[in-house]
């Protein structure tokens, strides 16, 4: 099964999504990628990318996750509820790649569950959460 992104499914990018320079590059039923290239203004006091960008990508990628319909005139939106992150490497290439699969879930709450990898490969965090779907 691919995992690319119908460009159909495209929605117009949050002021967030446009000001940190993230997008979303695949999305199918129960999974999401996200990625962003790494940029001077997305580094802490360390040089390295910031811990919130991870959360960041993560809590994006895992949202979609659990909101895919296959039908543009039929956007799901979710909130989130809890977001877990665990921090496990330091990012070394140019890239962060977020990755989501929904886990679990019923109606109205569902799990995600995602990685974080930049383009080299190396696993940089990991994250779970849970979510609400919302009513439109």
């Amino acid at each position: 099964m691919t995992h690319e992104l119908d460009p159909t499914l495209i929605e117009a990018p949050s002021a967030l999504q446009t000001h940190l320079g993230y997008r979303l590059t695949g999305w199918t039923l129960g999974f999401a990628r996200v990625e962003i290239p790494l940029a001077p203004y997305l580094m802490n006091r360390q040089g390295l990318p910031h811990g919130g960008i991870h959360a960041t990508l993560l809590d994006t990628a895992m949202g979609y996750a659990g909101c895919y319909t296959g039908d543009p005139a039929r956007p799901q939106m979710a909130l989130t509820l809890s977001l877990t992150v665990n921090y496990l490497a330091q990012a070394q290439g140019t890239r962060l790649i977020a990755e989501a699969r929904r886990t679990g879930g019923g109606k109205s709450t569902y799990f995600s569950g995602g990685t974080l990898r930049d383009d080299s490969g190396t696993l940089i965090a990991t994250g779970s959460g849970v979510f609400r779907l919302r009513q439109t």
